[in-house]
């Protein structure tokens, strides 16, 4: 059975890195469901966040092929007790004037902002969990939910540790 799960990479911030990390999953069978790269503390190096879906009795065995590459500091998996994780979503919602009320209600129990009105839209910014994201998703997909996006999974580790 298929599962998901998140893992940190950090790395040296050169060209070719990203398609060397991507190809060891593919090589796999994993399915990329996120991927987030950004710089870190130090610009020589740049942290990526992967979310996979996959078969766990490979797991330990990308890990092990992820460390070995030349560019790749380290990279680990973390239980979900020990990291705090964050997603942004923008929504784009149909909104006519009539319908706004109802909207905004929303927008205010799920702690998001409308960042954007026009005569016809919304757009409204979220952050939190996956499934805050989801849900927020549901809720505005009858009201006339247009598009979203979604930033994938940010992880850092909790405590004074290093992700």
């Amino acid at each position: 059975m298929e599962e998901k799960f998140a893992i940190s990479i950090y790395v040296c911030n050169k060209p070719g890195v990203l398609v060397r990390i991507a190809q060891t999953f593919a090589r796999r069978g994993y399915n990329v469901d996120s991927l987030v790269v950004s710089p870190a503390h130090n610009t020589n190096f740049s942290r990526i966040t992967v979310v996979v879906q996959g078969v766990p009795s490979s797991y330990d065995q990308i890990l092990r092929q992820l460390n070995k590459l030349v560019d790749v500091v380290h990279a680990a998996s973390h239980p979900s007790a020990d990291i705090v994780d964050r997603e942004m979503a923008l929504f784009k919602v149909r909104a006519k004037p009539d319908q706004r009320a109802e909207i905004f209600q929303i927008v205010e129990v799920f702690r998001a902002k409308t960042v954007d009105i026009t005569d016809q839209s919304l757009v409204i910014e979220t952050t939190g969990d996956s499934l805050k994201i989801d849900a927020l998703e549901k809720l505005l997909e009858p009201m006339g939910l247009v598009e979203m996006v979604r930033s994938g999974k940010l992880i850092m580790k909790r405590g004074l540790e290093e992700t």
